[in-house]
């Protein structure tokens, strides 16, 4: 039998430790090894109880969380999952968090209740499991400098990941020169984080990077991200393509979903088409790269280093790539 999750629950709020630690222990497999209320008394417990996995409040005082946060990522990285209220504020700290290497950020209940946790619960404790035993990148690497022009070759690039995939993102499209291929972009993203994050990134990268709407022509040099909420994203025709807005059911409890983008891409554009799968860690995307490799487009995906030495790479992928050749190969599958 594997090993439970250790989690240490850090938490300026008393009732908000009790709270989330009763969740936590309700999950099977996770066991909540200490509760934390600031960034000194988590630095002794992290060095007493050796957690897999960090949940981290945002607001504290004395050492904010997002402070906390950059500390461990520069230090000693770890797994750390952020709660955050639901504000302008707290959007911008939850996309910071998450740009810094978060795996996830997750609202704080409106009302301090156990049956409010209970709403997120099954989705937390997914990414608590997931997250055990990864190797989380250290933030203290310098920014991506982008590349010089590419001579573009016709292709079209969808990418789809978790919240996780934030960091890897801002890499990637930092190193993405003005007149990158056309790119098209699923994340599972919280609601209201979406217009945060291209903000953040508009000030960081050249090309230009826009909210994804119905009826969008889809051009070089555009990066479009689908927001999250009610509709799936789908591009209708290659080349001269169209973004189109799909009202259905989720997938996989996803929407919008990565395997509806990559599945349209497929159709779209064939042998014209590459998807990259960024830090997906449920079942939403392996249609789409089952559909994209059918269409005779291309899949790549990051190796997956673990704690253990082990390195997983991500089924069905055409190639999985090392991350620090990441930009490399999208650029070069992308260029004549």
């Amino acid at each position: 039998m594997a090993a439970a999750v250790k989690v240490l629950v850090v938490d300026d709020s008393l009732t908000m430790r009790a709270l989330l630690s009763g969740a936590l222990e309700r999950i099977p497999g996770v066991v909540v090894v200490g509760s934390a209320d600031g960034a000194e008394e988590a630095r002794a417990m992290r060095q007493q109880f050796h957690p897999d996995v960090m949940t981290l409040d945002v607001e504290m005082p004395g050492m904010s969380g997002i402070d906390y946060l950059a500390e461990l990522m520069v230090e000693r990285p770890m797994p750390v999952i952020m709660f955050s209220t639901r504000t302008e504020a707290g959007a911008e700290a939850s996309i910071e968090a998450l740009r810094l290497g978060a795996i996830d950020c997750f609202p704080k209940p409106k009302v301090a209740v156990a049956a409010e946790f209970d709403k997120i619960l099954a989705k937390l404790g997914k990414r608590i499991k997931a997250a055990k035993g990864a190797v989380v990148k250290s933030s203290a690497a310098g920014k991506s400098v982008a590349a010089p022009p590419i001579e573009w070759n016709g292709r079209l690039l969808a990418i789809g990941g978790e919240a996780a995939a934030t960091q890897a993102l801002f890499d990637l499209f930092g190193s993405f020169s003005a007149n990158c291929p056309p790119t098209v972009v699923v994340q599972h993203l919280g609601a209201g984080l979406a217009g945060t994050l291209i903000d953040k990134m508009a000030a960081e990268i050249a090309p230009k990077i826009v909210l994804a709407e119905d009826g969008m022509a889809i051009e070089q040099g555009t990066i479009y991200l689908a927001p999250p909420g009610d509709h799936h994203v789908v591009v209708d025709g290659w080349p001269s393509g169209k973004l189109r807005m799909l009202p259905r059911d989720a997938v996989a409890g996803e929407r919008p979903s990565i395997s509806i983008l990559f599945a349209s891409v497929a159709k779209a554009a064939g042998a014209e088409a590459v998807g990259l799968l960024l830090g997906a860690d449920g079942e939403d995307g392996e249609a789409g790269v089952r559909a994209l490799q059918a269409g005779g487009g291309y899949c790549i995906a990051p190796a997956e280093q673990r704690a253990d030495g082990f390195v997983m790479t991500r089924r069905m992928a055409s190639q999985p790539v090392p991350p620090d050749q990441l930009s490399r190969s999208v650029i070069r599958l992308c260029s004549k």
